[in-house]
């Protein structure tokens, strides 16, 4: 036996992954265990959680895996300050000092977290780590690689070609030139958080109008055919600064950076729509590049731009190549799996073999809990719930009050790796009301009135319900897919010539609630070999109402990582308006729990502050 530990950390969403004798046995977030959204630091936790899944001791791992080179993190520091000094002392003073007397080395937090280990510590490239991650787990033999972020150690974004059991990047766009950073830079400037904030700044995209496209390709980005381009620093702070943009970027889109929580205006729609649109064309260039170069069919994408679904969407709709396979933890986490698979498959030599639909195993990777344990803790704090021992009783029960309009936590066997609720800690609803989408956002999330909701879809209907060619998957909710057009309802002029956030109140298809305004959503397909459960539920719902598909959103609110154990869920389902929580084969109502004191749920809610 073989057994491999690979970690990421110290920048944003740490994470621990275990991979023995080359199949993945668990990986997990550690902001999941520390309750502290993107944690970034050393993954403790995550760590405890693999050796326990597998049943090992530090002093029975073969080889730990760093998912980048920190020296060469260290290097770009110092040499992008001093290429800016005398400017720039403040940031130099914060981040570099944090590195050189702590982050760099890796192997002093392994040794002192992993007692008994004492064997080598391997970094692989950040960006090495992250290929590993899109290739080795894929469901191709062959297939070209492309990999886009904020920043490795230099590399930005890199291309190459996996094979077997072996990836090559020949090709790399450097620092500061960075289609994530020019992402987040927007992101900064339209008043959300950067390196979480993204994926709001995408689903604002349909509300506005891509007016800015062409001040941003002339001034900011200089974009050649091949896909690289440099920008124009003089409009961005991050290189030497506290903030991403500068007063330049400010004159040029017509005013301050938005403070959080203030009214958006449309300005802010419309840049979120002209990076948006820029941002797929640079991906655009970049694959048909890639596939000039590779000649290859397939492709396989990481980095935490590839967690932008409306653009690979659009990759997977116009081509060059045939199928896309994305890795689930996009971003950093998925380096920790990413080095891991690097050190089993390419530094050892062990062959792969290559599974039918991946290797992913739904990226349900993370910590389970028994019933016993549930039990145990559901009287220990007097809460009220039914057991039902016969799982058809449970899925007619929930399925029932889906289609009451009661909104459900669902809260079901391993916990997803990756920033995606699959149906195992999830929030359900009914897709087909109305009200739907503004009721969660508003009493159940906490978050803006604009951000969209995903369908889950049940696999073997995807194509009736969704412009998705016949066979396709998208088990990640990696994808954007128009809803079928004879699913769609006739607009009235009024209703067509919406504007801004007045889109919102516009009802679209027959599944209303997970339909964006632009008339696509980002669904997942539900099937049986991967979701157990789920699907069996989304059956009967289906088999109840006529209609496959269901709001599946993560079991968090605002602020909060997703759910990691049965304590995580009971905390939400009592600080939000959710009406039924289904832990396991346990199923409580919210109705049912008011003998629970109104502070501890206040409490809860303070924990966690607006993202």
């Amino acid at each position: 036996m073989v057994a491999i530990l690979g970690i990421s950390a110290f920048f944003h969403d740490a994470a621990a992954a275990l991979v023995v004798d080359g199949r993945i046995v668990a990986a997990a977030q550690e902001e999941r265990f520390t309750r502290i959204k993107h944690d970034p630091s050393f993954p403790v936790r995550a760590i405890e959680y693999c050796l326990e899944a597998a049943g090992l001791t530090p002093d029975r791992l073969d080889l730990v895996v760093f998912h980048d080179k920190p020296l060469q993190k260290v290097d770009r520091l110092i040499e992008t300050y001093l290429g800016y000094a005398p400017r720039g002392f403040a940031s130099f003073s914060r981040a570099v000092p944090e590195w050189v007397g702590g982050k760099a080395d890796v192997g002093r937090q392994v040794r002192r977290h992993l007692p008994g280990y004492r064997r080598r510590v391997l970094y692989t490239r950040h960006h090495e780590s992250h290929a590993a991650s899109a290739f080795f787990p894929s469901p191709f033999e062959r297939a070209a690689i492309l990999t886009v972020d904020g920043v490795g150690e230099w590399a930005t974004a890199s291309w190459g070609v996996g094979e077997a059991n072996r990836i090559r990047l020949d090709g790399s766009l450097r620092f500061p030139h960075s289609l994530g950073l020019l992402y987040s830079a927007f992101t900064y400037h339209c008043g959300f958080k950067v390196n979480s904030g993204e994926y709001k700044l995408m689903g604002l995209a349909p509300y506005g109008d891509p007016v800015y496209v062409d001040a941003i390709l002339r001034h900011l980005v200089d974009l050649k055919e091949d896909g690289s381009f440099r920008l124009d620093l003089s409009y961005f702070d991050y290189c030497a600064g506290l903030t991403m943009t500068s007063r330049r970027f400010d004159r040029l889109f017509g005013g301050r950076p938005r403070s959080p929580e203030s009214p958006l205006e449309p300005r802010h729609m419309d840049m979120a729509a002209s990076i948006q649109v820029v941002t797929q064309e640079i991906l655009s260039r970049m694959a048909r590049h890639v596939h000039q170069q590779t000649g290859m069919r397939h492709l396989c994408l990481a980095g935490g731009v590839a967690l932008n679904c409306v653009a690979n969407g659009r990759l997977l709709r116009e081509g060059p190549f045939e199928d896309l396979w994305i890795q689930p933890a996009a971003g950093d986490a998925g380096g920790a799996l990413g080095a891991a698979l690097f050190a089993w498959h390419q530094a050892m030599g062990h062959p792969r073999t290559v599974q039918a639909t991946d290797a992913q195993q739904g990226s349900l990777l993370g910590p389970g809990f028994d019933e016993g344990r549930i039990r145990h803790f559901l009287d220990r704090i007097g809460a009220r719930y039914v057991y039902l021992e016969d799982e058809s009783d449970l899925l007619e029960r929930v399925a029932a009050m889906l289609d009451q309009g009661n909104v459900v936590g669902w809260f079901q066997g391993r916990m997803e790796f990756g920033p995606r609720a699959l149906g195992a800690r999830s929030i359900l609803g009914d897709a087909r009301s109305p009200e739907m989408q503004s009721r969660m956002n508003r009493k159940i999330k906490f978050r803006e009135s604009f951000r969209p909701f995903a369908p889950a879809v049940l696999a073997e209907h995807a194509e009736a319900w969704f412009d998705l060619a016949p066979g396709r998957e998208s088990p990640y909710m990696l994808l954007t897919a128009d809803v079928a057009s004879h699913r769609m309802r006739p607009l009235s002029r009024d209703q067509e010539d919406a504007r801004g956030l007045d889109k919102l109140r516009v009802c679209r298809s027959q599944i209303p609630a997970v339909t964006h305004v632009d008339g696509s959503a980002r669904l997942q397909t539900v099937d049986g070999a991967r979701h157990g459960r789920f699907h069996r539920l989304m059956r009967r719902f289906e088999q109840r109402t006529g209609c496959p598909v269901l709001i599946n959103t993560s079991f968090n609110v605002r602020g909060e990582p997703i759910v990691c154990g049965p304590e995580d869920a009971w905390r939400c389902f009592l600080g939000t308006n959710m009406d039924a929580l289904v832990l396991e084969r346990f199923l409580l109502l919210r109705a049912e729990q008011s003998q629970v004191p109104e502070h501890e749920v206040d409490e809860y809610l303070a924990r966690f502050q607006p993202d």
